[in-house]
């Protein structure tokens, strides 16, 4: 069996992932995709303290996915999606694998209906 490296490059994956997984986080990210916005903004739409939304951004910053300013009192934050690249391709190899998956299985069934007399 081929052993698997896990570097640098698999363990911000991880976090990406590790990011996503909540649908808070991934609710923030939607938001942010809009423009830059304060704790207090993204706060707002979630029956939430600011202290859990701050924890939740911790995250996101970890995984690469936010970055934060400050501006005077204010600590803005905005999206990174670059990380996200990195996801899409891992998760490219995977399409890849079902479109040909699904492909067999069209010949597959092509075949049997041949079989059975009808030709479409």
């Amino acid at each position: 069996m081929e052993q698997i490296s896990y570097g640098t490059e698999q363990a911000n994956l991880d976090a990406v992932f590790t990011a996503l997984a909540d649908p808070t986080r991934r609710a923030i990210l939607t938001r942010l995709a809009a423009g830059e916005a304060s704790v207090n903004e993204l706060a707002a739409p979630f029956a939430m303290s600011q202290p859990a939304v701050s924890k939740h951004l911790k995250v996101l910053e970890r995984a690469g996915l936010v970055e934060r300013a400050i501006d005077k009192q204010r600590r803005p934050a905005r999206l990174n999606a670059e990380p996200m690249v990195a996801a899409v391709r891992w998760l490219e190899e995977f399409r890849r694998f079902w479109s040909g998956s699904f492909d067999q299985l069209d010949d597959l069934l092509r075949e049997l209906k041949k079989k059975e007399g009808n030709p479409k």
